[in-house]
């Protein structure tokens, strides 16, 4: 088993910027891929940024490509999302999520993390 513990959510006003952690711990060994997910109340979860654990592979949604950046330190088991410039729009709860198999994708991840929550005023 992979646990999943985001961090770095909270309020900003709109062109602010956070970031947000999500540090794992566990059969780390297993995972291929790190991926960052967020969902707005009534909307459907989307697929924002994943990195492939072990190379740094990364692969954005093309509606964040240039505002948020994922990074990670394996050393701290930690995978980050710098979000820039934010929007209204980006309130929503983030998640970020594990995946064993191979790929950087959007797609199966088999571990979840509880989320939290990030709020931009206007």
């Amino acid at each position: 088993q992979v646990q999943l513990v985001e961090s770095g959510g909270g309020l900003v006003q709109a062109g602010g910027s956070l970031r947000l952690s999500c540090a794992a711990s566990g059969r780390t060994f297993s995972i291929y891929t790190v991926g960052w997910f967020r969902q707005a109340p009534g909307k459907e979860r989307d697929f924002l940024a994943a990195i492939s654990w072990s190379f740094g592979s990364t692969l954005y949604a093309d509606s964040v490509k240039g505002r948020f950046t994922i990074s990670r330190d394996n050393a701290k088991n930690t995978v980050y999302l710098q979000m820039n410039s934010l929007k209204p729009e980006d309130t929503a709860v983030y998640y970020c999520a594990a995946r064993r198999a191979r790929g950087i994708t959007g797609e199966l991840y088999d571990y979840w993390g509880q989320g939290t929550q990030v709020t931009v005023s206007s």
